[in-house]
Parts: structure tokens; sequence; C-alpha cells
């Protein structure tokens, strides 16, 4: 056996497993595509990772907090508020951090900050313990598992065998692909667009989520730039991917004048302040979440529309259900992939994670049709749960994690 646990994918979600089970007398292999110097520092990618309040416990635990407070001491923006705009309406369904037992209902950090940290603290664990190793440069091609073991061969032609095998190569895995689980993909028909921008009005750390006719705008409030003292936030702009080739390219100026008037103005004159991304949105839900000696995490598990920021919240939770349960196995001497340990990873993690799954495509359809009758229904949807105090705060418990 080449290893216990086989991990494929280095992304936050791979990494956040193996550094949670480094130093319990498991030997771990994490299989990634890319090169060693782009999991050593990752380049900015424009997303900006809303953390619920439980995430945040999670991150400090594995020392993701601490490393990324050492990169950017103002990395970590409070989340205080939420806001639900409709249309050209500037009547807004408002989650106060009040309804939690917080003085935020969250926070915000940069995503390649999030990997870089993961990296950084999987390496310290790797010299400490000894008992992870990186196949940098490498991909899973072909899986399969038997009562003894998961075998899988690598791109390059290597075959490894492990006790258990896990997935953790994004919503579009090929790995879970290879293991013949097939998923439910919703391509929403359009793209994002992220980036960073200044603005004259202060958001007073209010996140936005503003369902327009034609458009989607979302805004997170990230804290003032350091060197300027300029108000910024990351901006999602959501279109039909086509209407997003004219701005992916606008030169600087011009793309501030055409984000300032998508916002209406309302927080004064914008500017670009970093590079811009595009991703296409696919939310996935896999019809199984693991197999023999195989199991899922991370977006391989549940990919999530961003509409409510819970993917990478999700990631964690599930990271925490599964090395908890590997753990205590080994502890007690037990097979890491039984089979009831894995049917217990699955069932505790589509309960968590299938009703909001399931009730964030029915928001996003709902608020992303502009006919004429599905416009009154947002409207008054919206002014219904504004008025409607428990609503309002189960919203505000899901957005904190502290339901």
């Amino acid at each position: 056996m080449d290893y216990d646990i086989l991990i494929s994918g280095a992304g936050p979600a791979g990494l956040c497993l193996a550094r949670s089970l480094s130093g319990c007398g498991l030997s771990i292999g994490v299989v990634e595509p890319q090169p060693l110097a782009a999991l050593e520092t990752p380049a900015y990618d424009g997303r900006e990772i809303a953390l619920t309040q439980r995430s945040a416990q999670q991150m400090r635990a594995l020392g993701l907090w601490e490393r990324i407070e050492g990169y950017e001491p103002t990395a970590f923006s409070a989340l205080r508020d939420a806001q639900v705009l409709d249309g050209h309406s500037r009547y807004a369904m408002r989650i106060d951090h009040g309804l939690s037992r917080h003085d935020e209902l969250g926070w915000l950090v940069s995503n390649h900050l999030i990997r870089r940290a993961a990296f950084a603290e999987m390496r310290a664990a790797q010299e400490q313990h000894g008992d992870i190793t990186l196949l940098a440069g490498e991909s899973v091609a072909k899986a399969h598992t038997d009562e003894q073991a998961a075998h899988a061969t690598l791109a390059s032609g290597k075959e490894l065998t492990a006790r258990l095998l896990v997935a953790a190569d994004s919503r579009f895995s090929g790995t879970r692909r290879a293991m013949g689980i097939s998923a439910d993909m919703h391509d929403y028909g359009r793209s994002m667009l992220l980036c960073t921008m200044t603005h004259e009005a202060p958001h007073h750390h209010v996140a936005w989520e503003w369902f327009g006719y034609g458009q989607t705008l979302a805004l997170l409030p990230m804290n003032d730039a350091p060197e300027t003292g300029a108000h910024r936030s990351c901006v999602v702009l959501t279109l039909p991917h086509h209407q997003l080739d004219g701005l992916e390219n606008l030169p600087a100026p011009e793309f501030g004048v055409a984000l300032t008037a998508r916002f209406s103005q309302r927080l004064g004159r914008m500017e670009l302040a970093s590079t811009r991304h595009l991703y296409p949105l696919v939310g996935v839900r896999p019809h199984r979440l693991v197999a023999q000696r195989f199991a899922c995490v991370g977006d391989a598990a549940v990919g999530m529309h961003p509409v409510t920021a819970h993917g990478f919240n999700f990631g964690l939770l599930g990271i925490a259900t599964l090395s908890d349960a590997i753990r205590s196995a080994q502890l007690n001497a037990g097979d890491i992939a039984a089979r009831r340990l894995l049917a217990d990873y699955e069932r505790a993690h589509r309960r968590a994670t299938l009703p909001l799954y399931l009730a964030t495509n029915l928001v996003a359809r709902l608020y992303t049709d502009d006919a004429g009758p599905a416009r009154l229904l947002r409207g008054a949807a919206l002014r219904l749960a504004q008025n409607f105090p428990p609503f309002k705060r189960m919203v505000a418990a899901s957005l904190s994690g502290s339901h």
C-alpha cells in the first residue's frame, strides 16, 4: 500500500484535509496538476471568500487565520450586515448582525491568501510529522476500488494504491467521474466577472446582492486600501457570457464608468483596482458523495451557486466531519474507509448542504426571471421577507454559521 489516504487535488479543500489528518499516524499522498511554484505563491484570482463564524474558528484551529494575518494584517474584512435589492427599487431586505449572536455576520478574505496559507500549513505539518507526500504536476487519470484498496493511475502512468481515495479536485471533478459517480449540473447560462473596485461612498461593511433586470450585482466589502485609504469592495457582475466579452477587455477608465453606471452611482464614482477574472456559473450536485473506499470533499461534494456564499464554508464543514471520523477510526484501530464511516459522512454532509443547495437554485431562478409576473413576485417576496423577523433570523444564522 503506497498511502493510507490519497487526496486528488491540492486546492484549499485538499490541503486543509491533509493538514487536518496529519499527525495521527496515517500516510497521506496529495496529487495536484499544478506545479509547485503555483501552489506556493498562488496568483490573485478575483475571489473574496465569505467565511461564517464557524469557518473562522476552523481556520484558526488549522493555523490559516494567523498565517494570513501575517501576510496581510488587513486581509480579513468584517461582514457586518447584508442587504438584498431587487430591480430598480431602492427598497432592500436587510439582514442585520444584531439578528445573530456576533458583532458581524462573518468575514471576507481573498481566496489566493487562503490557498497560500493552506499550502504553508500543509508544508509545516509535512515537516513536523513527515506523513504527507505532495505529487505536484500530476493528476488522477483512472481510478477504481475494491475491498482491499483504492487504485489510482496518474496521468504519467504511475500507479498508486491507498486505503482511501478522496476527490478534492473541483466541482467538475475528474476523479469523481473516474469512479463512475454522475452529477446533476445546472448551467445558469451566465458567467461572473470578478474584480476589486474602489468607490467614493463607504460601504459600512454591508454586503450587497442586487438582482437587477438583466444583471446581478454582488458587492463584498473589503477593508479600505492601506496605501490610499480608498473605500474598496470586491464586485461580482453576473451576465450572459457574451455580454461580458466587451466589459472584460474595456480599458480601466471606461470599465470604471461602466460599473459606476451599473451600480446606479449608489457608491459614487468607481474605479478598477485589480485584474479582472471570468468564471462560468454552474451548480453541481453529485448523485453520491461516497463509494467503496472513496469520498468527495469540497466542491467535488457540492458545487454551490455563489449567491449564498457558502461554497468554501460547506467545504470546511465536510472536511471537519470526515477528518473527525477518520481520526476516531484510526485512534480505535478501525478501518478508516469502513462502509459505515463513509455512509455516516455522506448522510451528515447531505443533511447540512442539500436544503440550501436546492433553495439557492430556487432563489436564483426566481430572481433572474425578468418576466412581468416574476418581477411582481420578486418584489412581494422581498417585502414579505423584510417584515418577517423569524425568516431574517434564519438567514442571519445561515450567514454566520450559527444554526
